[in-house]
């Protein structure tokens, strides 16, 4: 019984590792293109709307965007974003950041490193908090199986 108490915080602290990963990797990736120098003209080709939850949850809209531009070497990128402005419409002209090395990892979103920070901060907090929560859960656990083992004969 104790290991259940052990084996379910554990694996909650595992996914909110992954997810502090994930949100690290967009962090540098969305920053490196900003830092990255080159800009170019993109075009909006598509944007659409994503839902998920319903039921006994929430509704959660997300606004995707698809972009297309042409790097100074002329090679043709398309790529997707998701969460970009509601007032950018297909057909509209954006400025996209990219790396020479990575096009296809190219923002239209414009540079906000502050925001960018601000957003990386409190994901880093939340999931600190988290983590903490379940280490001090699972200290508790223990501590009380083993004042319960010390009751038994």
């Amino acid at each position: 019984m104790e290991a259940l108490f052990h084996l379910v915080p554990a694996l909650m602290i595992a996914g909110a590792v992954c997810a502090i990963v994930a949100s690290l990797r967009r962090t540098r990736r969305i920053r490196s293109a900003w830092d990255g120098g080159l800009t170019a003209e993109g075009r909006c080709l598509r944007s659409y709307t994503t839902t998920s939850g319903g039921g006994e949850t929430s509704v959660r809209t997300t606004l995707h965007h698809v972009y297309e531009f042409t790097t100074r070497e002329g090679r043709t990128v398309r790529f997707e974003e998701r969460n970009g402005p509601a007032t950018t419409i297909e057909g509209d002209f954006v400025t996209v950041h990219y790396t020479a090395e990575h096009p296809e990892r190219a923002t239209a979103h414009p540079p906000a490193r502050g925001r960018l920070a601000a957003e990386s901060g409190c994901l880093l907090a939340f999931f600190g908090v988290f983590i903490a929560f379940c280490l001090a859960f699972m200290v508790v656990v223990h501590t009380m199986f083993s004042a319960a083992d010390d009751f038994l004969p």
